[in-house]
């Protein structure tokens, strides 16, 4: 999987390595492949928020020589090789076409546009392949910050939902232009 670049950050691939990391420690520094070569990437304890309690099993599930989440990206910003957030994709396209995304970034970097950035990245990565239609995701209710990212892509609010976790969530469609 290539990482993603935009003007401020690196999507690098979620691996191995960093998964067994941050099951370990919350603090470390690894060397991970970029566009240029090694970049040591710093993990703060912020890093990733709540994607953390699924790292066991994203790390169980990768077998043999895979040693990437496929669809899984950090966002590391590359001035100072900080990790500020994490995103991807949550299951492969289903049959219709439709990708669901996810993503989070460290509070530090809140109101930075960097959710902005990445999301963007990763929406016009996944509409270049032959397989995704449209790109969803979905909001709580009670996270307007979240909702202003997918609106200032072009998401557009298709539906409500619920989950025990959020409450009342937005649900939202991007279709390639």
């Amino acid at each position: 999987m290539p990482a993603l670049l935009t003007p401020r950050l690196l999507l690098l691939p979620l691996c191995r390595a960093v998964l067994a990391r941050r099951l370990e420690t919350d603090t470390f520094t690894l060397p991970l492949d970029g566009p240029d070569g090694p970049l040591d990437v710093r993990f703060g304890p912020q890093w990733p928020g709540d994607p953390l309690s699924v790292f066991p099993v994203l790390l169980a599930a990768l077998t043999g020589q895979q040693g990437e989440v496929a669809g899984s990206f950090i966002a590391a910003q590359r001035d100072t090789g900080e990790a500020v957030g994490m995103l991807g994709t949550k299951a492969p396209p289903s049959p219709d076409g439709a990708q669901e995304i996810g993503y989070g970034f460290n509070p530090a970097v809140w109101g930075q546009g960097l959710a902005t950035e990445a999301v963007g990245a990763l929406v016009a990565h996944l509409h270049a392949g032959p397989r995704v239609r449209a790109v969803t995701a979905e909001t709580a209710v009670s996270n307007p910050a979240s909702a202003r990212v997918l609106t200032k892509l072009g998401f557009r609010p298709v539906g409500t939902g619920h989950s025990d976790e959020d409450s009342p969530l937005i649900l939202w469609s991007h279709t390639a232009t």
